[in-house]
């Protein structure tokens, strides 16, 4: 029969199961009516590729009244003979991989070949931010405004910067999504990052003699011993937990860093300070000579934090808004301050850009000043001023 609304509403419900009423003006197009008495719109069809019958559920009734749902049943049989296949649409839709597979599949074929710190801050933005915001949503699915709606969330509960690395994740993430064509495009570009500013926190003099206080008093005696090394050498945290004893020749002074400890991935050959080399004898005298690494761990080959030890150091000598990185910083402030060049200094650290290394210019300021004086004693015949040094 043609169906109608007032068709529609009085076909009566079979005793079990469903039945389907045909509709006599679209070939295919029917209302099924269960049981329970609910009613919804259907279309039956063929693709001409297989010959094999599908069934697409348009709407319910009365949501759906008839002459939209005959429309709707037009317009997919029209996508049909045009070789579509809505169901089979639908089906993909809902194997489409999700967010979460891409972080999980991310996690796989990319992490391994990053370095332990990398894979852990990764892991923490995937599993705290990303993953519990928009795991769930298809990654095909995943629009600008949803990242940029994220960056914004995580903005506003006082955190900037690492919105920003959230963001440079995500936008990670889409890029290898389209790689593996799982989408055509990266929905994080064009997003607006928080504006950042470098951090410049040097210890001073005496900040340093309060560390080198507490220091002395840290039960922990093998954290101690790795800060006295970063304060020594200006390496990085990771370069100095992975060190290897087959990593120092301490008769002459050189540390060699592998490339798979380097944040450039090189291998960075840099000389010892007569203190640093003193601090790895005492160190080795007291080592297993068994165990190949400078600061062995328990559950693990060697140790990948010092945050406890850090933490009540910071405590102790009231250093509070220090980070461990600082430390670094510092190294460079000192070697700047003594009047060394930017393109020594970044080969110590170990800086691939002058660029990077350029944040201790402003540091000069001393040595330039010192080497005005002298040339404005030759010019003028008169003496210099005295360039007292502050302890």
């Amino acid at each position: 029969m043609r169906l109608t609304d007032l068709v529609v509403r009085q076909l009566p419900a079979p005793p079990r199961g469903n039945k389907v009423t045909y509709d006599t003006d679209v070939k295919g197009f029917g209302c099924r009516v269960t049981a329970a008495g609910t009613r919804a719109f259907i279309l039956n069809y063929r693709r001409k590729a297989d010959s094999r019958e599908r069934r697409i559920t348009i709407g319910s009734f009365p949501d759906w009244g008839v002459t939209a749902a005959r429309e709707e049943a037009k317009r997919l049989k029209r996508q049909v003979d045009g070789g579509g296949d809505p169901v089979g649409d639908i089906e993909k839709g809902r194997a489409a991989p999700t967010v979460a597979d891409l972080c999980a599949r991310f996690e796989i074929e990319y992490l391994p070949r990053k370095r332990a710190s990398t894979v852990r801050s990764y892991r923490q933005q995937i599993n705290i931010d990303i993953v519990p915001a928009i795991g769930r949503t298809k990654a095909a699915a995943v629009t600008h405004a949803d990242v940029d709606a994220l960056h914004r969330k995580i903005t506003a509960r006082g955190s900037p910067g690492h919105a920003n690395r959230v963001v440079a994740l995500l936008s990670r993430l889409f890029t290898l999504a389209i790689r593996w064509g799982w989408r055509p495009d990266n929905p994080c570009k064009g997003v607006e990052r928080n504006q950042e500013h470098k951090r410049q926190r040097y210890l001073t003099g005496a900040e340093l003699a309060r560390l080198t206080g507490a220091l002395a008093k840290l039960q922990d005696t093998g954290a101690a011993n790795a800060i006295r090394l970063l304060l020594l050498t200006g390496a990085r945290r990771g370069e100095a937990l992975a060190a290897r004893w087959s990593n120092f020749d301490l008769a002459a002074g050189v540390w060699t860093k592998p490339g798979a400890t380097t944040k450039q991935k090189t291998t960075h050959r840099v000389p010892l300070s007569v203190a640093a080399c003193q601090l790895l004898i005492d160190m080795r005298a007291q080592a297993d000579p068994d165990v190949e690494w400078l600061f062995p761990a328990r559950r693990t080959p060697h140790r990948l934090d010092l945050d406890d030890a850090w933490g009540l150091l910071r405590k102790t000598a009231k250093i509070p808004d220090v980070r461990l990185h600082d430390l670094r910083h510092t190294f460079a402030s000192v070697l700047a301050s003594s009047g060394l060049s930017l393109p020594i200094i970044g080969q110590l650290l170990g800086h691939t850009t002058a660029q990077t290394t350029h944040r201790y210019a402003h540091l000069f300021d001393d040595p330039l000043r010192a080497a005005t004086e002298r040339a404005s004693a030759i010019i003028t015949g008169t003496p210099s001023a005295k360039m007292v040094p502050l302890k």
